[in-house]
């Protein structure tokens, strides 16, 4: 650390302005951004920062009249356990023994008044002794502030007379102080969906951050005195090897948080995608591309994860003391090593897993033959982590440990519990080499919301809910097969590997694929079993992006895929793995769009495989079905065959292969009652798979696409799916299948609107403009490169194209104007959004229905580029 010690105690008081003092915080700031750089421990200058302010309130208190007064000035809250960072929050209270007199609050008001122009952030409260302890008995947040307050200056007797009152047993008595802080951990934890690896976490309020360790701190500083986690280890909570861990994680999650508010210009714990490569290169990480914030978050996760089973441990020592009054529960044998002690489990034996490390793996099968089991009792983790870290091999590689790990895969209550607790406590990366590195492995896009391994124990999780009636709405078919699978644990093999390649270059499915395979046999399943499990991995994407991505209502999209699949335990499998890995992905990512594309899918394949891939569908047989049901339906509302028929002659066969029932008797219905040339734009009341259909009928014409899309997106609706279709006189019988912004169906209250702007768009002639919006910030540090690829197909008469570009607010109007322009007509749009990166599907023609050339392809992609790039 530098010599020169910066500090206000010798300004003079004409120094004591806004433009002196800011001068001096931003010389401080910067001297404190050189000594971090230099690797001077982030303790010293977290206390530093802390020691100049207290002698800046010091000298303020002087300077403002108060130092003959029967006032105290007290820091609490994290000012008050000497915690500054550059942006932390200066949380002061103002004690006094009566209400303040017109003087003081003038006095009062000035100082703050200045500490808000030095662009601080004050919280102040004025209160007495008495107004402390009955809000604090209240509020448990100021009864937490209290118990960390520090005298600045003033009234010594006073602040005493303070502390008395809160350190008596009857202000919050250590076992209410306890319950609450317990309860209000797990409220946080689940406002972070109870996981510490989400890849924008919180530094201080994330499962396993800094707030982890205050709540350790507060309730031991409650019940024994222990004022810091050195005293912790005096008084035997901590062992000195826990008390060197807890500090280490605590310096490591203290340098990130000092380099994150080195960085930023306003107060914020949240280590986002815009500010992790800054903080990384602070920190001195190095590496090309994202290696360097990859390392980082890999130190910075794994820190969390250490902080999270210290802080289990901990807490579950201190409600055996606090609560239990050192009272063991009831105790139940289980076998000769291990017994269950109330909720948790227990080794019977010292040293048990450091003498024979596979009985790690006989305490999770007894957690899973046991759903009443909840946790590893503290002995007992303590023991696990001392044999994690002298265990000088994996354990897979112990034929015995295969044995109990594969009896565990196939055991019926494996997804309860056991894999959790192995992941949460190091068993899975102690087991697995390959899982060891995609611990806190990072995703770096806007669609995954977890690392790599917690996405992986969250799919195991969620497999769990499609074996329980109660998810039945959310997941239907997967709750009729889950149930009936015969080899389940090719399912949960398969779900372990299928990303277990990420971060090591390459195609991810192709790795995990290779070593799935090895494990496999490594683990006594068969040749088959194997190569099911491996080709689950290789293709975990394949359902996905067929359903969203490609025209399941082609017969040959259908045939094409179930080609893949083979068989139905294959589809069963991959519809599983399929569901649970999307859901796993993001809590907001699955929707009854998305569950009816799957579905569709699912049984469209199934048919198929039963029917014989030999045996293609009989289109004409469909379409004639689906006239049948439909002239039904309308001939019951009161229209005539002949009116009917005569409609229908305009209409391709086409229109009737890739249109339901409903959906032809909802459309002829009203083009029966419609007369004139103006267009008809139709919104459907009910959902239709998940989404709002609007329907439109009017003279076709090269921009009509476009002036849809364009209109649908100035009412912020989203288009997932559009079937372009031409009747045989030259009408336009277009569907577009749209949801709003929160994914949902479009309530019917926002329906006149909708036809009134697309109607008003099919109306208007000469150039269409697109208006530039503001993309979000979010997209604002992502780069999606445009691509414009072409795929083969069967009959050549229409061509295929996969568009991948950034997600940009009126991208689909923007590519429906160069499709304009371009004079290229659409007959068929998937709409897929993935985080940052759009992924559309179109089925195009030129104007005379043919194929793009060629050379017209090259010019489409050219032009798409160009406007893509403009637009960014």
């Amino acid at each position: 650390m530098t010599d020169t010690v910066i500090t206000p105690q010798h300004l003079e008081d004409d120094q004591l302005d806004p433009i002196t003092l800011k001068a001096q915080f931003q010389q401080l700031l910067e001297q404190q951004k050189q000594d971090f750089l230099a690797n001077v421990p982030v303790a010293e200058l977290v206390y530093q920062r802390t020691d100049y302010m207290d002698a800046l309130l010091a000298r303020l208190w002087h300077h403002f009249g108060f130092a003959h007064t029967s006032l105290a000035l007290v820091a609490v809250g994290g000012y008050g356990r000497r915690e500054l960072h550059p942006l932390s929050d200066i949380d002061l209270l103002l004690l006094c023994q009566a209400p303040l007199d017109a003087h003081q609050q003038q006095s009062l008001s000035d100082l703050l008044t200045l500490l808000w122009d030095l662009k601080l952030e004050v919280g102040h409260s004025v209160r007495t002794v008495d107004e402390c302890i009955r809000v604090g008995l209240d509020d448990l947040t100021v009864a937490t502030n209290l118990q960390e307050s520090r005298l600045l200056c003033g009234d010594a007797q006073l602040f005493d007379a303070l502390e008395t009152r809160v350190h008596d047993d009857s202000f919050w008595p250590s076992e209410r102080f306890y319950q609450a802080k317990v309860e209000e951990q797990k409220a946080r934890h689940r406002r972070y969906h109870d996981t510490a690896y989400k890849l924008e976490p919180d530094l201080k309020l994330s499962p396993g951050s800094l707030r982890d360790i205050h709540t350790l701190s507060w309730i031991a500083r409650r019940h024994f005195g222990a004022t810091s986690l050195r005293e912790m280890s005096d008084f035997g909570f901590l062992t000195d090897a826990e008390y060197r861990e807890l500090n280490e994680c605590q310096n490591v999650l203290w340098r990130i948080r000092f380099a994150l508010h080195l960085e930023l210009r306003r107060y914020d714990n949240r280590l986002t995608f815009a500010h992790q490569t800054s903080v990384a290169e602070l920190l001195g990480y190095r590496g090309e591309g994202n290696r360097a914030v990859e390392t980082m978050m890999k130190d910075f996760f794994r820190t969390l994860g250490r902080v999270g089973e210290l802080n289990k441990m901990l807490l579950q020592i201190f409600d055996q003391v606090i609560i239990d009054n050192g009272r063991a529960g009831e105790i139940d044998v289980l076998s000769d090593d291990f017994q269950r002690c109330g909720r948790t489990i227990e080794a019977r034996k010292p040293a048990l897993f450091q003498a024979r490390p596979e009985t790690i793996l006989d305490m999770m099968l007894h957690i899973a033959n046991d759903t009443s089991i909840e946790a590893i009792a503290a002995p007992t983790l303590r023991q696990l982590r001392t044999a994690r870290r002298r265990l000088n091999h994996f354990l897979c590689q112990q034929e015995d440990a295969r044995e109990k790990f594969m009896a565990l895969v196939r055991h019926p209550n494996a997804l309860h519990k056991a894999f959790g607790l192995m992941h949460r406590h190091g068993v899975m990366s102690a087991y697995l080499p390959q899982w060891s590195q995609i611990v806190g492995q990072m995703q770096f896009d806007l669609f995954h919301v977890y690392t790599v391994d917690e996405h992986t124990i969250r799919l195991l999780k969620h497999m769990r809910l499609f074996d329980d009636e109660a998810n039945r709405d959310r997941h239907p078919i997967c709750c009729d097969v889950f149930p009936r699978l015969a080899r389940r644990e090719l399912l949960l093999i398969a779900a372990i590997f299928h990303d277990i390649g990420k971060g090591r270059g390459g195609d991810h499915s192709e790795i995990g694929a290779i070593e799935s395979h090895d494990f496999c046999l490594e683990h006594g399943l068969s040749k088959p079993e194997a190569n099911i499990v491996s080709w689950l991995v290789r293709n975990h994407l394949l359902m996905s992006v067929t359903a969203q991505r490609r025209d399941i209502y082609d017969p040959d999209v259908i045939t094409d895929f179930a080609k893949e699949v083979r068989d139905e335990e294959r589809l069963d499998l991959l519809l599983c793995l399929t569901v649970a890995d999307i859901n796993a992905t993001n809590p907001d990512l699955w929707n009854s769009w998305k569950r009816t594309l799957i579905a569709e899918l699912y049984y469209s394949t199934q048919k198929a495989l039963r029917r014989g891939l030999e045996n293609p569908p009989d289109v004409r047989e469909r379409i004639r079905h689906n006239k049948h049901l439909a002239a039904a339906m309308l001939r019951k509302q009161g229209h005539s065959p002949r009116d009917i028929e005569v409609l229908w002659q305009r209409f391709k066969a086409d229109y009737f292969l890739r249109h339901t029932h409903k959906q032809i008797a909802w459309h002829s219905e009203h083009l029966l009652h419609h007369t004139g040339d103006a267009p008809l734009v139709l919104v459907s009341k009910k959902a239709t798979r998940g989404g709002t259909e609007i329907f439109v009928y009017c003279q076709d014409r090269p921009s009509l696409f476009a002036r849809v899309v364009a209109a649908l997106d100035k009412k912020n609706l989203s288009v997932h799916d559009a079937q372009v279709m031409t009747s045989k006189d030259g009408h336009a019988l277009d569907t577009f299948m749209v949801l709003d912004q929160n994914d949902d169906a479009i309530p019917l209250d926002r329906h006149p609107s909708i036809i009134k702007g697309v109607s008003k768009a099919l109306g208007e002639t000469g150039t269409m403009t697109i208006p530039k919006r503001r993309a979000p910030q979010k997209l604002q540090h992502f780069s999606v490169k445009t691509q414009v690829l072409f795929l083969p197909t069967k009959n050549g008469r229409r061509t295929l194209m996969e568009l991948v570009a950034l997600d940009t607010p009126g991208l689909l109007a923007r590519v429906g104007a160069v499709f304009a322009r371009q004079n290229v007509s659409v007959h068929a749009a998937k709409i897929t959004t993935i985080g940052e990166r759009a992924e559309d599907f179109f089925i195009v023609t030129d104007a005379e229905n043919q194929a793009l050339t060629s050379e017209h392809q090259e010019q489409l992609k050219a032009a798409l580029e160009k406007a893509l790039a403009r637009a960014k």
